[in-house]
């Protein structure tokens, strides 16, 4: 007999066997992720396209401002010749970007220009475009400006003795005149001013700056001042201080019956300073009647360079533009320190500093000690005198080592207030090469020089004093 207990297999029914497999899926979590990555992916491809879309609008704008502002910069070139809206249309013309340019704005005036562009390209989008963004337009502008600052030189020129031998005085003047027309040119009216310092073992201010100084005036002949050693520490020259006018006397020897020819004191028209002008035809005639005489007091030329360049000189250049000695464009000069206005002197030499003498003031006090020697020399009345006497009618102005320290001590003070020194050792010994350097506001900013180099040297000076006043 048969037992009926096991499992039992009997068929169970459909809806219980759907409901089930119903309920598993349910439960299942395969494929639940599929859209969201759909969904992702469709975003991220849409944010990468947008991605070169942008990449590409910036390397766009990169090089339509790159060509722009070539473009604005080479036509604000005030040196350039050409009309400055045809220069920018021109760089646009050669990169093939003629239909972006938009617009051209110049503005152009004594010593400055300022250019204005902009422009447009309406660059097609490759992604966006789905969006509903098929362009996005790269615009650009750009402005730039040349402008002339305010420049002041003072020019120092030795025209010593020294500077008669091997055409040194012929090559100088050449050399200085082409710097003249190198600094002073049409578009820079009103912003140059050059004062040119010629230097012997005296520097003569000239009639006009004199009678403004604050001088007991002795003698009418020819107007040099006496420096105090604490002078040369500082860069004034000022009116409040009181200076004594150096004796108008030759040390050499030899008699004339009229005024001596060769005086401490230079007194030709042509060997006075000539401050704060623009006039360059007339600098050059000053510079090509230079001749050489007498001997070298290069810390006396430094000096005058600098003061000129002092603030506390104002009142004599202010009294002198009233007068309509010195151009009106130049009142307020020389500008107060750190006011914009670029200072340099260029400080040029043959030689080194060498004893000078000067009249005691024992043998200069009246006008007819004055009147005699303004017509005989120290020399040769001191022949006709015994030599233990010599000391009592003169006395050593400088030494030449004095000369050496008072130089470098105003040339410090110079580089102190910002000044930009230039040297130029024109066939000097080492030691004056050495002085040059010293005095220089570094040693780049130092020419030694031989012949006919003393044109580059002046050359060079005036290409970077230009390019220095220039601000874009």
């Amino acid at each position: 007999m048969m037992s009926t207990h096991g499992t039992d297999r009997s068929p169970r029914p459909l809806t219980d066997r759907l409901r089930r497999s119903l309920e598993g899926f349910a439960r299942s979590e395969s494929g639940a992720m599929l859209p969201l990555i759909v969904f992702f992916l469709l975003i991220t491809l849409i944010l990468g396209g947008m991605g070169v879309d942008f990449m590409r609008h910036e390397m766009e704008r990169a090089k339509l401002q790159t060509v722009l502002d070539r473009a604005v910069l080479a036509a604000a070139n005030t040196r350039n010749d050409l009309d400055p809206e045809a220069v920018v249309r021109d760089y646009f013309a050669k990169a093939e970007m003629t239909d972006y340019l938009k617009s051209i704005s110049v503005d152009a005036g004594s010593g400055y220009r300022t250019v204005s562009a902009s422009a447009k390209n309406p660059m097609k989008t490759q992604f966006l475009g789905t969006l509903g963004v098929p362009t996005l337009d790269v615009n650009v502008s750009g402005t730039a400006e040349e402008s002339i600052g305010d420049a002041e030189v003072s020019l120092v020129l030795d025209i010593s003795g020294s500077m008669g031998s091997n055409s040194r005085i012929s090559n100088m003047r050449t050399a200085a005149q082409d710097f003249i027309d190198t600094v002073i040119t049409e578009d820079q009216t009103g912003t140059v001013s050059v004062s040119v310092v010629p230097y012997t073992s005296q520097v003569n201010a000239g009639p006009e700056i004199m009678s403004r100084l604050n001088v007991l005036t002795l003698h009418g002949y020819a107007n040099c001042i006496e420096f105090d050693p604490a002078d040369f520490a500082t860069t004034e020259i000022t009116t409040t201080k009181s200076y004594q006018q150096f004796a108008y006397f030759s040390s050499g020897s030899g008699n004339t019956s009229n005024r001596i020819n060769d005086p401490g004191c230079p007194d030709k028209s042509y060997e006075r300073i000539t401050p704060f002008s623009q006039d360059a035809a007339a600098l050059k005639t000053q510079i090509g009647n230079m001749q050489a005489r007498q001997n070298t007091s290069i810390h006396l030329g430094m000096k005058w360079a600098a003061g000129l360049l002092d603030p506390a000189f104002q009142p004599v250049i202010a009294d002198m533009v009233d007068d309509g000695l010195i151009d009106a464009a130049f009142d307020g000069r020389p500008q107060n320190w750190g006011a914009g206005a670029l200072k340099a002197i260029v400080l040029m030499t043959d030689g080194v500093n060498v004893q000078t003498t000067r009249l005691k003031n024992q043998v200069y006090e009246t006008p007819d000690m004055r009147y005699f020697w303004s017509r005989n020399r120290l020399g040769w009345f001191e022949g006709y005198m015994s030599s233990s006497l010599d000391s009592q009618f003169s006395e050593t102005a400088y030494t030449a080592s004095a000369g050496d320290y008072y130089l470098q001590q105003v040339c410090s003070a110079a580089k102190a207030k910002g000044i930009i020194v230039y040297t130029i050792g024109f066939e000097v010994s080492n030691h004056g090469a050495d002085e040059m350097e010293e005095c220089a506001s570094s040693p780049a900013h130092f020419y030694r020089v031989e012949g006919i180099e003393i044109s580059e040297a002046f050359d060079s000076i005036a290409r970077q004093l230009n390019a220095l006043h220039l601000t874009n």
